[in-house]
């Protein structure tokens, strides 16, 4: 049986509001175009979807902050590429920002609230969920045990800060390695460490 694992997004500049340029994901789009890859390595195999994973995508640009979660057990009709991923959150920005603790389904696999990283973390925390931050200076993934439920917390191109919320929502610090990575390759690498320690 496959390990229950999740990814907490956070696009510091991708706007919860507004309009959002499919010819320029990586300007005015507020590097949409790290999110999408970072979706499609958390989410998509060669020939499926990996119905093990939940992401939640922080919006943070334009408007209040929009998180938009995407669900591989139910996720239907999001192809791959970084332009269809894209259009589906072009579609759903132009939508109010429900409020925090309502989920709205937006479409199959995909609904939307309220809320910052914070907030995802304390929900996590209320479900038993194991957090983990992806920090080049915390302890190497080879030496941590993954708990059953668990999720990581990854940023696009601008650095990751986070206060630690202690008791309310504790997190701990995980390392690949001593470069800097790229969001869609970190996930790939925890990808493959938690198949590796179920097969």
């Amino acid at each position: 049986m496959a390990l229950k694992r999740r990814f907490a997004i956070i696009g510091n500049r991708a706007p919860g509001s507004g309009n959002l340029n499919l010819n320029d994901l990586t300007g005015t789009g507020g590097r949409m175009d790290v999110i999408a890859r970072a979706i499609n390595s958390a989410l998509f195999l060669s020939h499926g979807i990996r119905k093990d994973t939940q992401i939640v995508v922080h919006l943070m640009g334009n408007g209040p902050p929009r998180r938009v979660f995407l669900d591989g057990s139910d996720l239907k009709g999001v192809s791959p590429d970084e332009r269809s991923i894209s259009g589906h959150f072009k579609s759903l920005i132009k939508t109010p920002v429900p409020p925090i603790g309502r989920f709205q389904p937006v479409s199959a696999g995909i609904r939307q609230s309220g809320g910052d990283i914070s907030q995802t973390l304390r929900e996590w925390h209320d479900e038993g969920v194991k957090c983990y931050i992806l920090d080049m200076n915390g302890k190497g993934i080879a030496d941590s045990q993954i708990d059953d439920k668990c999720g990581f917390v990854l940023s696009d191109d601008i650095a990751l800060e986070i206060e630690d919320g202690g008791g309310d929502y504790p997190f701990f610090p995980i390392s690949l390695g001593k470069q800097w990575l790229q969001g869609h390759s970190c996930i790939t690498i925890v990808h493959y460490h938690i198949d590796s320690q179920i097969q």
